[in-house]
């Protein structure tokens, strides 16, 4: 049988009709978009559709407070800003109303319409009028709202794109990115302190180097993740500057003054009022939302990306310093019985459909995969910036694909960060005595002989000891390189694990 035929209605826009599906809130630039853009099948992110209810929100109380829109329709417009925000479960679902592909118009023109028009008739429906109403000139001189003269007002698709971008941005990095981030580096920290009494054979060029501590390797990991805190934050300084009244090129034509100022007081208020935004961090911290102002120069930031390229930058870095930390704690863990196996890491689930017991680091494997994706996401951002690609001339073209690689970034390095901590860091374990022995079988400790004996002949009583399958310790002692008590005191492990101890390292 065929299938049922779906029920549409016409719409028009400044180029003509268009046949709309009939219980859809958009109209008819939406729908042109939908059939010009079928491409990835992704539509536009909710964070952004969910921000441009926020600044849509917050440019009507502005242009409420600046005598441009009257009271009835300025509430009218937050009210429907609120539902698009809440995911829209009683209309079917955010998706089923903001279909329009990520690769669209380079400047999410065709997004900033589907957001106008979708307010436009939650208003419609709200005044019990027919969807579709929005452009009658008898319910417009009745108090009705239109997509572009109200919605719209004082605002441009190249101002408003932007800055979505930088406040779903934002937001995330403080509801989401730094709480997960602070929770991997608590952790980190504790195992720091737990374990810094555990002496280990330390490796450089993966060959075997001088003793260092459990601890002290943890400590430099909870400093990446620490490092990588600080990193986001200054991201933070970037993208909470918004373009926003800069509207067609950066000049503010048709915009109050005053109009990009009050917008970014309006957001910053509505964000920091937000309890998501403010969760409480793992080690007690509360975030507060971001603090948003107007752009210092409206050229920059709708001429160019930078700002969305310098967070990308710092994600990058965020997944660089995770994929250390990963490969680390995987290679320390590798065996269990014929690799390193200085950490025994969580078994989650079974490593293999063929070798039965096989245990396999798949945490850890995940993380790092993460990173992959978003220094993948990282190379997609910095060339969508380039001049003559997205920044030409007076406006910035490419910016839906920076939006949504951005978000998943952000996203992905949240959530991995959740699952690293819960499944794998909190039930890592040491195993001492494979530390130990370890330790005592390096021909690096030698190194520490080097003040006594001089370098040439510590290095032949490392080649020596490794030809005949000694350990240093055996082998000085045989020969009687120096006082057994004396031999022992300069082949003490936790010695050569503090600063000032005798020896000297080279790669």
């Amino acid at each position: 049988m065929p299938p049922a035929a779906v029920a549409t209605r016409i719409e028009k826009d400044t180029m003509g009709e268009m046949t709309v599906p009939a219980d859809a809130l958009y109209g008819a630039s939406t729908q042109r978009a939908v059939e010009n853009f079928p491409i990835s099948g992704r539509p536009m992110p909710f964070p952004i559709i969910s921000a441009y209810a926020s600044i849509k929100s917050a440019a009507a109380a502005v242009n409420l407070k600046l005598g441009r829109l009257d009271k009835a329709r300025a509430t009218a417009i937050q009210k429907a800003c609120k539902v698009i925000a809440s995911g829209m479960p009683e209309h079917g679902g955010w998706q089923r109303h903001f279909p329009i592909d990520v690769f669209q118009t380079g400047s999410g023109t065709s997004t900033n319409m589907n957001v106008n028009e979708v307010i436009a008739n939650l208003v419609c429906l709200a005044k019990n009028k027919p969807i579709g109403s929005s452009k009658d000139p008898a319910y417009l001189k009745a108090g009705g709202v239109h997509p572009n003269d109200h919605v719209n007002m004082g605002q441009s698709s190249n101002d408003t794109f932007p800055t979505a971008i930088h406040v779903a941005a934002a937001a995330a990095i403080c509801r989401d990115l730094l709480p997960a981030l602070n929770k991997v580096a608590v952790q980190l920290e504790k195992q720091a302190k737990a374990w810094d009494k555990v002496v280990k054979i330390g490796r450089t060029h993966l060959q075997d180097a001088t003793p260092i501590r459990l601890g002290q390797e943890f400590s430099g990991f909870a400093a990446q993740i620490r490092h990588g805190e600080r990193r986001a934050k200054q991201a933070l300084g970037a993208l909470c500057e918004l373009p926003i009244g800069g509207t067609a090129v950066g000049t503010g034509i048709n915009a109050h003054e005053e109009f990009g100022k009050l917008v970014a007081e309006e957001l910053t208020q509505h964000y920091e009022s937000d309890e998501g935004v403010r969760e409480k961090g793992a080690g007690g911290q509360r975030y507060s939302g971001p603090a948003f102002r107007e752009a210092s120069n409206h050229f920059e930031a709708q001429h160019a990306k930078d700002a969305v390229v310098e967070t990308a930058a710092m994600l990058k870095t965020i997944a660089v310093s995770l994929s250390k930390i990963c490969g680390d704690i995987r290679l320390m863990g590798c065996g269990p019985r014929c690799g390193i196996g200085e950490l025994k890491i969580p078994a989650v689930q079974p490593g293999s459909s063929i070798m039965p017991g096989k245990v396999n680091p798949v945490i850890l494997e995940a993380v790092i995969m993460v990173c992959c994706q978003v220094i993948g996401n990282d190379a997609a951002i910095t060339t969508a910036g380039l001049g003559g690609v997205g920044g030409i001339l007076d406006l910035h073209v490419a910016m839906p694909v920076m939006a949504e690689r951005l978000l998943e970034s952000i996203e992905l390095l949240s959530r991995s960060c959740h699952v690293l901590t819960d499944k794998c860091l909190v039930g890592l374990e040491a195993d001492t005595e494979r530390c130990a022995a370890l330790i005592e079988g390096s021909l690096a400790m030698c190194t520490s002989l080097v003040p006594a004996i001089g370098y040439d002949r510590s290095a032949a009583l490392a080649k020596q000891a490794f030809k005949e399958g000694k350990t240093v310790r055996q082998l000085a002692l045989e020969q009687k390189i120096l006082p057994e008590k004396q031999l022992n005191e300069l082949l003490n492990p936790w010695n050569m694990t503090l600063p000032g101890g005798e020896g000297s390292a080279g790669g």
